[in-house]
């Protein structure tokens, strides 16, 4: 399990939340600084533990807390025999800050900003303790030498400095790119949304003894319940997938595939009569109908035990398979729109009206841009002012206009409910798993949550589970990985959970 599953990810507000509940209990903030940068120090150690007395290092500070803590640091690195060249932005003005500044001067200089591009070529290691969490603009022209200055090793303190920590994205287009980023009590969203984790490097998150955990957003965990117990087959759903013409069955052999791995009691693929012939050469326990047209749809959606249906890979995006995503969407059952089914929807308003509370949207960028033109304009768009609009805003904003679940897919996916839930599966850092850019990965983790609806999980939590089980399927796997590989790991990996 990664470190941070099922994790809050916190906004900036949600974090400042946390902190003043901390000090509104009676620990001071100057404590809860003292706390930041013992566990900065901790971190450097840990991960550089090649660097210590001697070692030259130059921190920056800007005029907030952030910079209060970079004070902290100074402070506590000088007493360790490091040499320590300190340049501020502007004189502090927060409170708590301004008491850090006063310690700091009693043991060294604050140098002038003019001066700090030389710092940071000298230095082992930069400190970037400028602005941290909740900058809501741009990085100012005084910092464009440094940014430019080659620094062999940083550290960013809860955030590199022009980070939107909402959104992941640089404001204005300009950040510093960390070697290790420390943060603490819980990640935030931009450690984790859109251009974060490049911007991050690693990721260490440290207990400075805060209590708040209340957030609105969370990132993924293990799944439960997956492991079957007892029962007949069709106590576990019966997923029918449709699949499209003569050479184009892979994709949905792929999702049919993983629809049975993950535990659905039976699956279906309909297709029509010209490619039974492929697909069976290439299906033993996934079942094959011939599948005509619309009415031969309605017919076989008579069957109540068909209880879960997944649409669009490989389908085609004729007015044919427009009338049987209609279909689909008329019998109200749990549904995945994947792939083609999705352009479908994205150009004909009739089917977007046939939307329902049973279905789960799984769009990549380019198919959440179709379907939500305005909104994948707006995260196109430069980020001037922060909080940015992100990832999160957009796939939330996208489930509430549907009227059911959306999984934007991405190394950042997140998965949105119309109610407002949200959560963000990260592939990043230790959960990495880079692999999954290979054809047909999407088309696997739809059938992984037709497999899921099938057996009685509501669309959003399908989503949020066939997420989590994607990456760790992948990671299972490691290099080479290629689509078809995905639902054989399934079964190793359920044993590996215990289930």
């Amino acid at each position: 399990m990664g470190i941070f599953e099922g994790s809050p990810l916190l906004t900036a507000a949600e974090m400042r939340a946390a902190e003043a509940e901390a000090i509104a209990g009676g620990t001071p903030g100057l404590v809860l600084m003292e706390r930041a940068a013992q566990a900065v120090v901790a971190a450097v150690q840990a991960h550089w533990p090649e660097l210590g007395p001697g070692s030259r290092v130059c921190v920056l500070c800007g005029p907030g807390g952030n910079g209060g803590d970079g004070y902290a640091v100074a402070r506590q690195l000088a007493a360790r025999g490091w040499t320590v060249e300190l340049h501020a932005l502007a004189p502090a003005g927060q409170a708590d800050a301004a008491a850090q500044a006063a310690l700091w001067a009693g043991m060294g200089a604050i140098g002038d900003w003019d001066g700090t591009t030389g710092a940071v070529r000298r230095a082992d290691l930069v400190i970037d303790a400028l602005f941290g969490l909740g900058l809501t603009r741009p990085l100012d022209a005084r910092l464009e030498p440094v940014l430019d200055a080659g620094a062999q090793r940083v550290l960013a303190i809860d955030l590199p400095s022009g980070l939107c920590s909402d959104s992941g994205r640089a404001l204005g287009g300009r950040c510093f790119d960390a070697d290790l980023t420390v943060s603490f009590h819980a990640p935030k969203r931009g450690h984790v949304l859109a251009e974060g984790p490049a911007r991050c490097g690693s990721l260490d998150i440290r207990d400075i003894g805060l209590e708040r955990t209340e957030a609105a957003v969370r990132l993924t965990q293990p799944p439960e319940g997956l492991g079957k117990r007892s029962g007949h087959k069709y106590g576990y759903g019966h997923a029918l997938v449709l699949s499209g013409g003569v050479g184009r069955g892979g994709a949905a052999r792929m999702a049919a595939r993983a629809a049975l791995r993950i535990g659905a009691g039976l699956v279906t693929m309909a297709c029509p009569a010209a490619a039974l012939q492929e697909n069976a050469a290439r299906l033993d326990a996934v079942m094959l109908r011939r599948l005509r047209d619309r009415a031969a749809l309605d017919e076989m959606l008579e069957d109540e035990r068909l209880n879960a249906l997944l649409l669009g890979p490989g389908l085609g995006v004729r007015t044919r398979e427009r009338d049987l995503v209609a279909s689909a969407l008329a019998a109200r059952r749990s549904t995945v729109l994947d792939a083609d089914a999705l352009s479908l929807v994205a150009q004909d308003s009739e089917l977007r009206a046939g939307l329902h509370g049973g279905c789960l949207l799984t769009p990549h960028d380019g198919e959440f841009a179709r379907l939500f033109p305005d909104l994948a304009d707006r995260l196109k768009e430069e980020a001037n002012a922060g909080p940015a609009f992100s990832r999160v805003d957009a796939a939330r904003e996208a489930a509430a206009r549907a009227g059911c679940a959306v999984l934007l897919k991405g190394p950042d996916t997140v998965i949105a409910a119309p109610d407002g839930r949200m959560r963000v599966n990260a592939g990043v850092y230790g959960r990495a798993a880079p692999w999954l850019a290979t054809a047909g990965a999407g088309d696997v983790l739809a059938g992984m949550a037709a497999g899921l609806m099938a057996r009685g999980w509501p669309g959003f939590e399908a989503g949020c589970d066939a997420a989590w089980l994607h990456v760790a399927a992948a990671r299972r796997f490691g290099p080479g990985l290629i689509a078809e590989d995905l639902p054989e790991q399934l079964s190793g990996l359920m044993r590996e959970m215990g289930l």
